[in-house]
C-alpha cells in the first residue's frame, strides 16, 4: 500500500510539473475564451452590426486573465460598398468616444463597385478627430476585374481617403490574400498593415505589420456575440503615434 501511494504521489508531482512548465513556456494563454498570443502589450477588438449593442463603458473597465489583459483599441465597421452604412456604427462610434479605448473605423471594399464612390461613402459617414486611428480599408475579395484592376481601385480609395483626412490609411487583409494579390505592388506596401491570421501560436508573416487579428471567436462581457480579437505590434506610445494628430 505504501509503495502504491508513493507512486501515485510521484505521478501527481510529474503532472503538476508538466502543467507548470506548459504555462511558463506556452506562447499563448486562454483568456476571453480563446488562446491569446504572448508578448503583446496592447489588445483590441473589431466589431460590426453582428455584435449588436455593446456596453463600451463596461468593456473599458473589464480585465481578463492573471495579467489583467484589457481592451486598448477597437475598430468599428462604418461602411460597405458605395452606399451601405453599418446600422450600429454611429452609436458605437459615439459611445466608444466616452471611454479610454482608442477607436478606428473601417470600410468593407467591394471590388466591382466604383472605388471613388466607396471612398465618398466612408468620408460622408466618418468624422475623425485627433487621437483616432487611421481609416481602414478591408480587402477580402478579388472580384471579376482581376488582381491588377483590384490594386488600381484600392489605390484610388486609399488616395482619396488620405487626401481628405490627412493621414495614411491602414490596409486590412488576410495574409494569404495580401501575399497573393497585393504584395506585388510596392505602393501598397507603404501602408500600415492589419492582417488576419487565425488560431496560430505566432504570426507567420515576414512583412512589417501593425495589427494582427488572431481570432474571430473571442468572448467578453459587454458583448453578447463572439468578437474578433487583435494585438498591436508595439506599445501605447507607438499606437498613439499612428493616430490622427
Amino acid at each position: 500500500m505504501r509503495y502504491k501511494m508513493t507512486r501515485k504521489l510521484w505521478w501527481a508531482i510529474i503532472f503538476l510539473l508538466i502543467v507548470v512548465l506548459y504555462i511558463v513556456i506556452s506562447p499563448r494563454r486562454k483568456i476571453f475564451g480563446i488562446m491569446m498570443p504572448k508578448g503583446y502589450e496592447l489588445h483590441g477588438i473589431d466589431v460590426s452590426r453582428y455584435q449588436n449593442t455593446i456596453d463600451w463603458k463596461y468593456l473599458e473597465g473589464f480585465t481578463g486573465g492573471r495579467n489583467s489583459v484589457k481592451i486598448s483599441f477597437a475598430f468599428i465597421k462604418a461602411t460597405e460598398g458605395r452606399s451601405i452604412q453599418d446600422p450600429f456604427f454611429k452609436i458605437n462610434w459615439k459611445n466608444v468616444e466616452q471611454t479610454t479605448i482608442i477607436r478606428g473605423a473601417y470600410h468593407y471594399f467591394i471590388p466591382t463597385r466604383s472605388a471613388l464612390e466607396q471612398a465618398q461613402n466612408f468620408i460622408e459617414n466618418v468624422e475623425l478627430v485627433n487621437g483616432d486611428l487611421p481609416p481602414v480599408l478591408d480587402i477580402e475579395k478579388l472580384g471579376r476585374p482581376g488582381a491588377s484592376k483590384l490594386r488600381e481601385n484600392v489605390k484610388i480609395w486609399l488616395d482619396e481617403v488620405e487626401k481628405h483626412y490627412g493621414i495614411k490609411p491602414i490596409i486590412y487583409s488576410s495574409i494569404d490574400f495580401y501575399e497573393k494579390y497585393l504584395i506585388v505592388d510596392n505602393d501598397l506596401r507603404q501602408y500600415p498593415l492589419w492582417v488576419a491570421h487565425y488560431d496560430k501560436k505566432k504570426i507567420e508573416f515576414e512583412e512589417a505589420w501593425s495589427f494582427w487579428q488572431h481570432s474571430d471567436k473571442g468572448q467578453i462581457p459587454g458583448i453578447d456575440e463572439k468578437v474578433d480579437f487583435n494585438v498591436f505590434n508595439g506599445n501605447m506610445d507607438k499606437l498613439k503615434s499612428l493616430c490622427k494628430k
